[in-house]
């Protein structure tokens, strides 16, 4: 009997009617002979609410350690909730069902609280369990440490929850249940022509969500590439056998038959430009700059280079997450001293728009369609960085809808 998991969202779990709906959804597929294992997101706004009363408590005094363990305490029983109730509505329908903690499977996760990753999923007891014809209810979204503290795993931990559980219990896929019914070729608020793809790779996924596409968590996706377990993200509004086929599947590259060029248009408004000007034009320079970035968990991204006016001087640009803007802004300018660039600006007016695929890598000419089709709506390209299977290019914010509709009627996408 094959092994399935499932995976339901907060807003799939958001009140006792979609609970319901999730119910009928687990019983479908044990009534088709599969070994069931479901795991289940807070209600949707319930971390919300409960970080919130986290934040209510107070901040550490002055000398004292944050109280990052207690805090994952607090954020992780919203997912118990769920689980719980989940399984007392299975029961109610007939079908045999416990909920499981992540420190009852254990997931084991490292000491990183409020963004663990998970180090092992010993899945005795689970399969057990499931062998006996009993629906696993699993917490999402948290993990134990090795000295039995609840550890979280981070916004979008369920997904990689979920992912890490099939894969421990060899399941023959993981299906994703989400608000959109799929992995659609772009935004299709922004384009309603967008569509639809039957199936995408893990590495194109893994760009479009590290890009902006909010479908699946970038580690969920990096989890299910490196344990080969296939994903299939569909919509939880439905009732059993409403939408057969439904959903995308994402998978290995040498699964997809026909390799588009281009699979897909992706876009994030969470960007800001730092411009350094001036800067000394000799080795270490960037070293010292990017070193106490990194030293602050500052994440960069595109990075770009030019020669100043003035002689043995360069200028930079790079883009950071906007959050970290202003922070990003402080360490430069901690540094400006010992550096001795002139000055810094930042702008977070701006997004990156990115053309995503793996047919790029044997195809030519990707780069020029991208640029004409921008040229020709007159969208003003700053900064540019590629990949062997993506092109993001940073531009106005004010251009961001017009962009990505361009771009996807200049690769055919509205024709797959």
């Amino acid at each position: 009997m094959s092994r399935l998991v499932m995976k339901f969202g907060g807003t799939s779990v958001a009140d006792l009617e979609r609970i319901r709906r999730v119910g009928r959804l687990v019983a479908a597929e044990v009534a088709a002979g599969h070994q069931v294992a479901v795991v289940v997101s807070a209600m949707s706004g319930k971390t919300n609410e409960l970080v919130a009363w986290t934040d209510g408590a107070g901040a550490a005094a002055q000398g004292l350690e944050p109280s990052d363990d207690e805090y994952d305490v607090v954020v992780a029983s919203g997912e118990q909730v769920t689980a719980g109730l989940l399984a007392m509505t299975l029961r109610n329908m007939g079908v045999p069902a416990r909920s499981w903690m992540g420190w009852q499977i254990p997931i084991i996760a490292d000491d990183a609280h409020g963004r663990a990753r998970i180090d092992d999923v010993p899945s005795e007891n689970l399969i057990e369990a499931m062998d006996k014809g009993q629906v696993a209810v699993i917490a999402g979204f948290q993990g134990v440490t090795r000295d039995g503290r609840i550890a979280t795993l981070g916004r979008g931990g369920s997904d990689t929850s979920a992912v890490a559980i099939a894969a421990a219990v060899k399941a023959i896929r993981c299906d994703i249940y989400t608000d959109v019914d799929g992995v659609y070729t772009t935004d299709p608020r922004i384009e309603s022509k967008a569509r639809k793809l039957s199936k995408i790779s893990y590495e194109e996924m893994l760009e479009m969500a590290s890009l902006g596409a909010k479908v699946l968590q970038t580690r969920s996706v990096e989890l299910a590439m490196a344990k080969n377990v296939p994903v299939r993200v569909l919509s939880s509004f439905v009732e059993p056998g409403e939408a057969p086929g439904q959903g995308t599947i994402v998978c290995d590259e040498e699964e997809i038959m026909e390799k588009r060029i281009v699979s897909g248009v992706a876009y994030s408004r969470d960007e800001a430009k730092i411009t350094l000007y001036g800067l000394p034009d000799h080795p270490g320079v960037s070293s010292a700059i990017f070193g106490a970035l990194a030293d602050a968990n500052v994440n960069v991204d595109m990075i770009v280079q030019s020669h100043a006016r003035t002689a043995d001087t360069a200028n930079m640009e790079f883009t950071v997450g906007k959050r970290d803007a202003a922070r990003a802004v402080e360490i430069v300018r901690a540094a400006q001293p010992k550096i001795g660039f002139e000055d810094v600006k930042v702008n977070e007016d701006v997004a990156k728009v990115s053309v995503i695929g793996v047919g790029m890598r044997s195809h030519t000419g990707v780069a020029k369609t991208m640029f004409g089709a921008l040229a020709e709506k007159g969208v003003n390209i700053q900064v540019i960085s590629t990949s062997e299977i993506k092109i993001s290019v940073l531009i106005d914010a004010a251009y961001t809808e017009l962009a990505v509709r361009a771009l996807h009627a200049a690769y055919g996408l509205d024709q797959l």
